[in-house]
């Protein structure tokens, strides 16, 4: 027997299509970030969102593999510098994640009126 739909369930069932890739919070921090610039190396997003090397690594090899990120590795006087830059396809998630999240917002203001 199919559970009858109530106006809580509504409210609640867009949170289950957001991007779930985007919502984890390290994910999120990182996504926020190169959204405002052009583009930003590994030791600024380290530093900006305080996570430890591996971790950052392993968050921006889920968001490259989701075509979020585009990574580009070179070499600055010697040294090894990771570029991080915001695809297309993840400019368009992050804004579809916003949208999303700012209709639940609103949906769950007017329920609590």
């Amino acid at each position: 027997m199919a559970k009858k739909k109530t106006e809580s369930d509504e409210i609640i069932q867009p949170l289950s299509d957001i991007d779930k890739i985007i919502h984890e919070p390290a994910r999120l921090m990182i996504v926020s970030y190169l959204y405002v610039v052009e583009s930003a190396d590994f030791v600024f997003l380290r530093n900006q969102t305080g996570l430890t090397d591996g971790n950052l690594s392993s968050h921006l090899t889920k968001l490259e593999s989701a075509g979020y990120i585009d990574i580009k590795k070179k070499f600055k006087a010697k040294k090894p510098q990771t570029l991080l830059k915001l695809s297309e396809n993840g400019r368009k998630a992050f804004e579809l994640y916003q949208k999303k999240m700012e209709q639940w917002r609103k949906k769950m203001e007017q329920w609590g009126k």
